[in-house]
């Protein structure tokens, strides 16, 4: 009976576990950031960026997806668009590596291996981790320490898909950070020379071209959204 309901089991999934199509892919854009220091702009890519991705369709209109993204920022008061902040004069480079893991959902049934169901806009919802730097102390006038730091953020965002040619694909994404900190910009009350003024927890933002190849076997799906 044991083995029966296994064989049952295995030939019930069996086409789901054969039927999806895989994909890799590199992304290649801009970051840029929104806090205390310099632009509020959340579109505004400035850093050149990179990330690593890897996707499994469970079905034509889901994708479950893993990201590893390297992601530099910074901010300049002399770019802002007030005069207290051009006045104030500050500055701060950063660098952000990040893990994440999510969902992208097809507004239209996306299938690499049929004719007609090759491109479609998508939204993406993911959980982030990421490491930064910190301030931890300033030993002396403007020499400071910093330690490396972890932290959670709410990534969503908004992509175009299309086939390019044969298993390759390719994607245009915009995805905004909203993080859990404010010390993105080495902003601390820890430490009072980089206790100035803030307007909440810092965002950040990847805006780029994916080129995406797809394996496995052509996708067979039984059932959809």
């Amino acid at each position: 009976m044991k083995n029966r309901i296994l064989f049952i089991i295995f030939i019930s999934f069996s086409p789901i576990l054969l039927g999806q199509v895989y994909e890799i892919g590199l992304s290649l854009g801009g970051t840029n950031y929104v806090g205390d220091i310099g632009r509020t702009n959340y579109i505004y890519p400035n850093k050149p960026a990179g990330a690593l991705f890897f996707k499994y369709n469970w079905n034509p209109r889901i994708a479950l997806r893993g990201t590893y993204s390297y992601l530099p920022i910074e901010g300049n008061d002399k770019n802002a668009d007030t005069d207290f902040k051009q006045n104030r004069g500050l500055s701060f480079k950063n660098t952000i590596h990040e893990l994440a893991v999510g969902m992208e959902y097809n507004f239209y049934e996306f299938d690499m291996s049929s004719e007609d169901k090759t491109w479609t806009p998508y939204i993406l919802l993911e959980l982030a981790a990421f490491n930064y730097k910190t301030p931890e102390s300033e030993p002396q006038p403007r020499q400071y320490i910093y330690s490396n730091k972890t932290s959670y953020a709410i990534p969503f965002g908004v992509g175009f898909k299309s086939k390019l040619y044969g298993t390759l694909a390719f994607s245009v994404e915009t995805k905004i950070r909203y993080t859990f900190e404010d010390d993105l910009d080495y902003s601390t009350s820890r430490i009072p020379s980089l206790d100035f003024e803030g307007t909440g927890n810092d965002w950040y933002m990847f805006t780029g071209f994916s080129l995406i190849y797809t394996f496995g076997r052509p996708a067979c799906y039984t059932q959809g959204l």
